[in-house]
């Protein structure tokens, strides 16, 4: 198992507008990349080199969201292409983004948020206003996301947020990675192989 995610803690980045896609989150010309290394620097960078051409600054080129760890997005997020780059990418700005809270996301996103252990809650359209509001107006708000409760802490207020029941057992127990799923059964899957003629002298090409 993995490490079990119960609670998140940090400050926000508020991204908004619909239908934001992959190609917009991590465009497609840095898919030549062989790894995930650095994929960080990529994150809508086709669209905060045309923000700062036009004298603005994009949230992500922000100083005052320089350590957020939190996004906060309006409809379908990530919709278009199933890459993970997406998610890889954004992951690795900066500290790092380690939960998204939005009204709803493109399914294969959210897919791929459960897959590298983050959390992507959704919440009404008034509580994203109402969340992007309060960190436009102090972006040092501290959130706090329990999923054991489904709440999100700002301050004083208590927002509630839906996660799917499959999605949330498999953050908080840790099975959320499925290769340290796997590994943990390593002598299980090597016993049961051996006893498969399909998979004769599979072993002996271990590395």
């Amino acid at each position: 198992m993995s490490e079990a995610i119960t609670t998140i803690t940090g400050t926000a980045v508020p991204l908004p507008g619909d239908d934001i896609d992959t190609d917009r989150i991590f465009p497609g010309r840095f898919l030549k990349l062989l790894t995930f290394e650095g994929v960080g620097e990529c994150s809508f960078a086709e669209e905060r080199a045309q923000w700062a051409a036009s004298g603005r600054v994009h949230p992500l080129d922000d100083p005052r969201h320089a350590d957020a760890t939190i996004m906060l997005v309006n409809k379908n997020f990530g919709c278009g292409s199933s890459r993970e780059h997406a998610v890889q990418a954004l992951m690795r700005w900066n500290r790092g983004i380690r939960a998204f809270v939005g009204e709803s996301f493109s399914s294969i996103f959210f897919s791929n948020c459960v897959a590298n252990g983050i959390p992507a809650v959704t919440v009404t359209a008034a509580a994203a206003g109402e969340l992007m509001e309060a960190v436009a107006a102090d972006p040092s708000a501290r959130l706090r996301l329990d999923l054991t409760r489904r709440t999100i802490e700002l301050g004083d207020r208590e927002l509630p947020f839906t996660l799917p029941d499959a999605a949330r057992h498999e953050l908080l127990d840790g099975s959320w990675d499925s290769t340290a799923t796997l590994l943990a059964a390593r002598e299980e899957l090597l016993r049961l192989a051996a006893r498969l003629p399909y998979f004769d002298n599979w072993n002996d090409h271990e590395g």
